[in-house]
This record gives structure tokens, C-alpha cells and sequence, in this order.
């Protein structure tokens, strides 16, 4: 079978971290082609989705490094030139049998364009994981307000005067851009902090942008779990334990990994999501959970399998690659 990435520029990515290049080496390891391409390179023509694409040859990750006894002192080794490109060949995306849609937010309006120039995909001929129209639906802060016994107390504003009567009634709150990634912009906010109106003049643009307002919870010192889901069930979980001063556990920022199992709570959670996820195609999703509550919903381009394969000695990767096999054949093809 074919599998095509939408990527960021593949010499970007981290080959030990980025779950892109997990699931590519997933899909080569399992005898599959593997084809890449950026948003830049995507377009329609006489009503087909085109892009310009590449095969792409991967020589995959080995772990070594640290204390070999135990996988929190492991680390995932590459080959200086871990990645080989063939020619670049402009076509159809229905000629491939999956579409992987692995752009990193924020979701700009070009990312915006590109879902729907993957509309023109036909679904009965090629999978396209994440639905271009679930990743317009799903705002990765916003989607997760409609999970009300999941959340924590949540508002989402743009005034002032709103957020600061919140942030008083709470005395402490967790402030997040509504297009944020990797923790950025997140700010802690304090009732009685000199620095507040600023913080929220900032944050919303004066007003002219909403941002969401969360309740701090106290367990967030203990980590912010990430849990992968597939077609809505869990598959697997890594802790972002906050580091030094950073209040915030997101890998991206410093935050140290730990292994974690997933809980009763975490099922439960997942559940009550799963009808929705699999409603809005959203197949390949990464919730965040922080003292058993459901923080956000992540459906870009989720992270986290490099160190749950590390840490729990699994291959997620090709769970989700399998998964696909099956429902590529369900269309019929393969």
C-alpha cells in the first residue's frame, strides 16, 4: 500500500521524538511505500486533490544511550543521514491509500485552505487520517468544552472584566491562546497580581481576541498526562512532569517524561469522547488530562509515541499503521 505524510520539512523533525516519523518508519517496516509532502505542495485540479510528492526511504531509530536497565535513562539513536528522497512526482492524492495529515499547528488560514483541498480527496478511494473537516471543527482548546463532566471549570473570553472577576472567584487560573501549541503563550494567572490586566490586554490583543480561562489544578506539579487514542480508545500514555521553575509540563518547554498507565479515569474520559472523535473522523487524537480531568484535545499532529514505545516498550507506531491497513481494506482496496 501507499501512505503519504503532510509534513513539515522532513530535515525539521526529530527522527527520536517526531510521531510523524514513527509512524512512516511504522509504514515502511511493514512493507508499505511512504511518500511526503508539505501543504505548500497541495492543490486541485479538474476537481482532484494533487500534490507534489516524494518517496521517501527511512532508516529507523535504535535505542541505546543512558542506563540500557531502564528506559527512563534510554534514548532513540539515529543515523546522521536517517532519511533518503526519491524524485518528486505530481499527483493525484487518491492514488495513494492513506493521507496522513501531520502539519504542526497553529492552525493558520493556509493550514485552514489545505483542509479543504483535502476535501477533494475521495473517500472511497483513499483514508485521510486526521478528516479534513474534523480538523476544522476540532479547535484543540475549544472542542473539549462540549465534554462538560470531563473538564475543569472552564470559560472562554475575550473581556477583561470577565477573566478578572474568573481569576478573582478562583484565585488561581491557567491561562491559553485558543491557537497555542507546545504550551506557548500558556500563562499561570493569580488573583491579586499586579501584572494581570497586562497579561490579559496581551493575551487577547485588547480585547479583540477570546483565549480560554481554566482553574488551576494543584496536581499539575505531578504532570500532565498525555493519552493516545485510536478510533477512540486508549493505546497509550506518557507523563510531562513540570521542570524547575515551569509551572508548565509540555515537552516542548523542558518538561520531563515518565512512564505512566492508563487509568480507570482515563478510560472513562475517553469514552465519553470516543461517539465524537469517530462523528468528526478523528481517528489518530491525543488528550491531555490533569488530575483526572481532560484538559484539552489535541488533533494536528499529536506527539507522544516515540517515549510511550520507549518507556513502555511497545511499537504504537504500527498499531495505528495496522489499523489503517484494516480500514483501507474496509474501502475495498489492498
Amino acid at each position: 500500500m501507499k501512505f503519504a505524510f503532510i509534513i513539515d520539512p522532513i530535515a525539521r523533525l526529530d527522527p527520536g521524538h517526531d510521531s510523524s516519523v514513527a509512524l512512516m518508519e511504522a509504514a515502511q517496516v511493514l512493507g508499505h511505500e511512504v511518500w511526503i509532502t508539505q501543504f505548500t505542495q497541495l492543490g486541485v485540479t479538474a476537481g482532484q486533490a494533487m500534490a507534489t510528492l516524494q518517496p521517501v526511504t527511512l532508516t529507523p531509530v535504535t535505542l541505546g544511550g543512558g542506563d540500557q536497565s531502564a528506559p527512563e535513562g534510554q534514548r532513540w539513536e539515529a543515523v546522521p543521514n536517517w532519511y533518503q528522497l526519491g524524485e518528486s512526482v505530481y499527483q493525484p492524492l487518491d492514488t495513494m491509500d492513506a493521507v496522513f495529515m501531520r502539519t504542526d499547528p497553529p492552525v493558520t488560514v493556509p493550514y485552514l485552505y489545505t483542509t479543504y483541498v483535502l476535501d477533494y480527496v475521495d473517500p472511497n478511494k483513499t483514508l485521510v487520517i486526521n478528516s479534513p473537516a474534523g480538523l476544522r471543527a476540532a479547535n484543540e482548546k475549544m472542542y473539549a468544552l462540549q465534554f462538560t463532566e470531563a473538564i475543569p471549570e472552564t470559560i472562554v473570553s475575550r473581556d477583561k472584566q470577565v477573566i478578572r472577576d474568573t481569576v478573582h472567584r478562583w484565585g488561581k487560573a491557567v491561562l491559553k491562546p485558543l491557537g497555542g501549541k507546545a504550551g506557548e503563550g500558556i500563562l499561570f494567572l493569580a488573583d491579586g497580581d499586579p501584572n494581570l490586566n497586562s497579561m490579559v490586554e496581551i493575551s487577547t490583543h485588547q480585547g479583540l481576541e477570546p483565549v480560554m480561562i481554566q482553574t488551576y489544578l494543584p496536581e499539575a506539579k505531578d504532570g500532565d498526562k498525555r493519552v493516545i487514542l485510536l478510533n477512540g480508545e486508549p493505546i497509550g500514555a506518557v507523563n510531562r512532569i513540570p521542570t524547575g521553575s515551569e509551572f508548565r509540563g509540555n515537552m516542548a518547554v523542558g518538561g520531563r517524561v515518565a512512564k505512566v498507565a492508563v487509568t480507570e479515569r482515563d478510560r472513562e474520559i475517553s469514552q465519553q469522547l470516543a461517539p465524537r472523535l469517530r462523528q468528526d473522523g478523528l481517528i489518530f487524537v491525543g488528550i491531555d488530562i490533569i488530575g483526572g480531568y481532560l484538559t484539552e484535545v489535541n488533533v494536528t499532529s499529536p506527539t507522544g509515541i516515540r517515549e510511550i514505545d520507549r518507556l513502555d516498550g511497545v511499537q504504537l507506531g504500527y498499531q495505528v499503521i495496522k489499523w489503517a491497513v484494516d480500514a483501507i481494506k474496509a474501502l475495498g482496496k489492498g
